[in-house]
């Protein structure tokens, strides 16, 4: 069970969250930062690297007193109140001893991991004031990166099993998300979004029934409750589905967290903490359903088209193009060709002037700035006729600029203008569901 930022956001909202756990009997518990935390954190640390010491200093001091309010609203007997105030005051303590000295990237992640530690070690207090039969594992014993930034997942199932068998008789193990340790043994994390990786990758190593992650909505809608009205949860969505939503903009599910569960073959389910009574969403090895399932949009997008008359079967072209970006670190996100040309997207513009100036060399290069890659994802086989039709005829008033059909059995994407966005979502959402 990974619960997110809102989730915990206050000592209500922690007490809803164990009353969940309680009711779910035996569980291994992911916690994210109090919502607000980790932005203070990242906010705190810009100012002790600009010198701002006094800033710094009282912004520390505010965010003290927010978890010294929590721990008074959320226990009630005093020896564990006593404890929970000396746990935060040590964290902060700890906190202050980098202000005034320069802060390395290293030290910048110890800093922003201090937000789970402060919200596990008060909900660990909040279950034992209740009795319940629970254990406050240290993340950063079991959770590594590789140098290559990626889960070694090995390690952490060996040596998370190994802690656990040391508490064989404990109903809930609870845990931070998002941080872990690198390869050299430093503190780090999983990226954004990394508390949904830490319950996969956990849920993976121990062989989970099931991984829930519990957010503020109640599973991962056919649309952007934002800018379409009536929109509603998706009952089940294959693995792929639920990636391909992730990652053109689906915010409720971080793009890689389901890689771990889909592995294992475990069901990954999307529910409510403020209504968890909402089936929400299961995402699993489904069965094709041969149905439409839901639309998203990412935005910040950036089209360049490189137009040769000297590509028409020349041999290596697009080899030398996509040189072109790996030589900048820049990830494509579509592509479409012709014989004369080819056009991509990117969503990071950070070395687009180098990338247009080597591309410049194989023909004539145009640019679109802010676009948006709509996504229409379902059981998308090409042998089912007519869902391409649908979602083509669904867009006739709006100008699309590349279609992406037949890479992926999940995905059409259709690269639009920023301002035909939200036109372009309610048409979808009208036309196929």
């Amino acid at each position: 069970m990974k619960f997110g930022g809102t989730s915990v956001g206050s000592a209500q909202r922690m007490k809803n969250m164990v009353s969940l756990v309680a009711h779910e009997g035996n569980a291994t518990v992911v916690l994210s930062a109090m919502s607000g935390t980790t932005n203070s954190l990242i906010a705190l640390t810009q100012c002790i690297k600009d010198g701002e010491t006094a800033n710094a200093r009282k912004q520390i001091d505010d965010l003290q007193k927010k978890y010294h309010e929590t721990a008074a609203e959320l226990l009630s007997d005093k020896e564990l109140h006593d404890r929970a105030i000396t746990i935060v005051d040590g964290f902060f303590d700890e906190i202050r001893g980098y202000v005034g000295r320069p802060v390395t990237e290293k030290e910048e992640k110890e800093i922003v991991a201090y937000g789970e530690r402060l919200s596990t070690n008060l909900v660990a207090l909040y279950m034992k004031e209740l009795g319940m039969n629970a254990v406050l594992l240290d993340a950063t014993e079991f959770m590594r990166i590789t140098a290559d930034n990626e889960p070694d997942q090995q390690y952490i199932k060996e040596n998370l099993n190994a802690i656990l068998a040391q508490h064989p008789e404990v109903d809930v193990y609870l845990t931070q998300g998002f941080i872990c340790r690198n390869h050299n043994g430093e503190i780090d994390n999983l990226q954004r979004g990394g508390s949904d990786y830490t319950a996969s990758l956990i849920g993976a190593a121990i062989g989970a029934d099931e991984i829930q992650i519990w957010t503020d909505i109640d599973g991962m809608h056919n649309n952007d409750p934002r800018f379409v009205e009536e929109t509603s949860p998706v009952s089940e969505l294959h693995f792929e589905e639920a990636a391909e939503l992730a990652y053109f903009g689906a915010k409720i599910l971080h793009p890689t967290c389901v890689l771990p569960a889909k592995y294992a073959n475990i069901p990954v389910r999307l529910l409510n903490t403020m209504q968890p009574e909402a089936a929400g969403t299961v995402i699993y090895n489904a069965q094709p359903t041969h149905t439409i399932k839901a639309v998203a949009a990412k935005d910040n997008i950036t089209a360049i088209k490189i137009k040769s008359s000297h590509m028409l079967l020349a041999y290596g072209f697009l080899r030398r193009v996509f040189e072109v970006f790996e030589k900048h670190q820049t990830p494509i996100d579509m592509i479409t060709t012709s014989e004369v040309g080819v056009s991509v997207t990117i969503d990071n513009e950070r070395n687009l002037n180098e990338i247009v100036k080597e591309l410049e060399e194989f023909g004539d290069v145009t640019v679109d700035h802010d676009m948006v890659i709509v996504c229409v994802v379902g059981d998308l086989e090409w042998q089912n006729r007519g869902f391409e039709a649908e979602v083509v005829n669904s867009l006739r008033e709006i100008p699309v600029r590349m279609i992406s059909y037949g890479g992926s059995n999940y995905n059409i994407s259709l690269l639009i203008r920023k301002e035909d966005k939200i036109r372009a979502l309610r048409l979808l959402s009208s036309h196929l569901f």
